[in-house]
């Protein structure tokens, strides 16, 4: 990637949805525009972006199929987390200087009513974990895994995506309540990096051409919760492997965001239902704020304990400059970031 563009005290650099992608998203259905840095009225702040969380939710975004949250319009801002400095402050609670985690989107700048931000401890050591380990990919896999999944000590958790921003941190998290974990990832490098860096028991690459039969002997007495944030190919090994009363917590699909039709080949859904039926399998769908957002003060603070002892490994893959947002966004769903993608749109 290319060097920052410096931010300016007086452009606003915004990428805009240009129209909905059909398929892979490509640069073309984003529009980079610029506008004068916006002015708080009374009540309001001004808030620079620091890092752009980038996030595979974003591709349903861009979409206008029906999902559980509205479409991004065409011409409007893309959306996306940020952890922002205050550099205006015209509201009682907020000073100039104070960092906080909001919903800014791909921008250099935004306006604030408040409503939303979280203000963020000043000794956080890196305030990009606010976007990842310690926010919304971080309380995913707590919560999925915890409240869903409900591990249990010397049981097999299999997670796929194991080194992405949820995956890591579910199998970590599996490892602290005595289970075994078996991560999926692609390619070599992120799975040495699971075993390794990250503790798994085994991790499998999901692009060997005997993948389902590798996973089979790494999860040799089967898998008792499998966190899904995949699906695809990838799913069609692990159903076989799923014991009685296995648990399948459900975050994404990311091998679906791009389809354009309906899949090739035979209908696996029978299949699917007998398997859950006989063999008694919870598969549970959830949306992590609209589920569990009462309890977030609860996941950040069992997190916070657990960086602070030192147990917990995250691994940021750190873009330079707003203007590589788009190329950065397209290479998440071709699987080509390695950890937690975040771009660094300004100084902190």
């Amino acid at each position: 990637m290319s060097q920052s563009q410096t931010q300016s005290k007086t452009i606003n650099r915004r990428f805009l949805l240009a129209s909905r992608p059909h398929g892979a998203p490509t640069p073309d259905n984003f529009k980079l525009d610029q506008s004068p840095v916006p002015v708080p009225a009374a009540g309001e702040l001004l808030l620079r972006t620091v890092y752009l969380s980038l996030d595979p939710y974003m591709r349903g975004r861009m979409s206008d199929a029906p999902s559980y949250a509205a479409p991004v319009a065409v011409g409007e801002v893309m959306v996306g987390g940020t952890v922002s400095r205050v550099e205006v402050s015209e509201h009682a609670d907020y000073k100039a200087g104070d960092l906080v985690l909001s919903y800014s989107g791909w921008q250099d700048y935004a306006l604030s009513d408040g409503k939303g931000l979280t203000k963020l401890d000043a000794k956080l050591g890196k305030p990009s974990y606010a976007l990842g380990l310690l926010g919304m990919p971080g309380f995913t896999a707590y919560m999925g895994l915890l409240d869903i999944g409900q591990p249990k000590a010397g049981e097999t958790v299999a997670v796929a995506a194991a080194t992405g921003a949820v995956g890591s941190v579910v199998g970590q998290i599996a490892k602290l309540k005595g289970c075994r974990v078996v991560g999926i990832a692609g390619g070599a490098d992120k799975c040495k990096y699971a075993v390794e860096e990250l503790g798994f028991d085994a991790c499998i690459d999901h692009r060997a051409a005997d993948f389902p039969q590798q996973l089979a002997a790494a999860c040799n007495k089967g898998i008792d919760v499998y966190f899904e944030n995949v699906g695809g190919a990838v799913f069609d090994a692990v159903l076989p492997l799923l014991n009685t009363r296995a648990r399948v917590p459900l975050c994404g699909l990311i091998a679906n965001y791009n389809a354009t039709g309906k899949p090739q080949g035979p209908d696996h859904l029978p299949g699917l239902m007998r398997n859950m039926l006989t063999r008694r399998i919870k598969m549970q769908g959830f949306i992590i704020f609209d589920d569990y957002g009462h309890r977030y003060m609860e996941f950040f603070k069992e997190m916070s304990g657990w960086i602070l002892a030192g147990k917990m490994k995250y691994r940021e893959d750190i873009v330079d400059g707003l203007e590589n947002a788009p190329q950065a966004f397209i290479g998440l769903l071709e699987g080509k970031n390695f950890g937690k993608l975040v771009i660094r749109a300004g100084d902190e």
